[in-house]
């Protein structure tokens, strides 16, 4: 390996800033537990399992189970 390299004529990966894009969002508190528990069992970055994870759902076209429990009816006050 030479000490020192010459990056003077080197040029940006133009497809850099496509591969990945950053967002912000709430997660609740037990799944990113369980994705820490999973990460220092796997030895990679809890964010990097969620990515992998979000990645395979939208892959494989995985849909949420939007199951929602049915709210009873407010009762009126008099």
């Amino acid at each position: 390996m030479r000490k020192e390299y010459d990056f003077s004529k080197s040029k940006r990966n133009p497809y850099a800033k496509a591969l990945k894009q950053q967002v912000t969002m709430l997660v609740d508190k037990e799944a990113i537990s369980y994705f820490k528990e999973l990460a220092a069992e796997t030895g990679i970055a809890y964010q990097v399992l969620i990515s992998m994870f979000l990645k395979d759902c939208a892959d494989s076209h995985k849909r949420p189970s939007l199951k929602w429990a049915k709210s009873t009816p407010k009762k009126k006050q008099a």
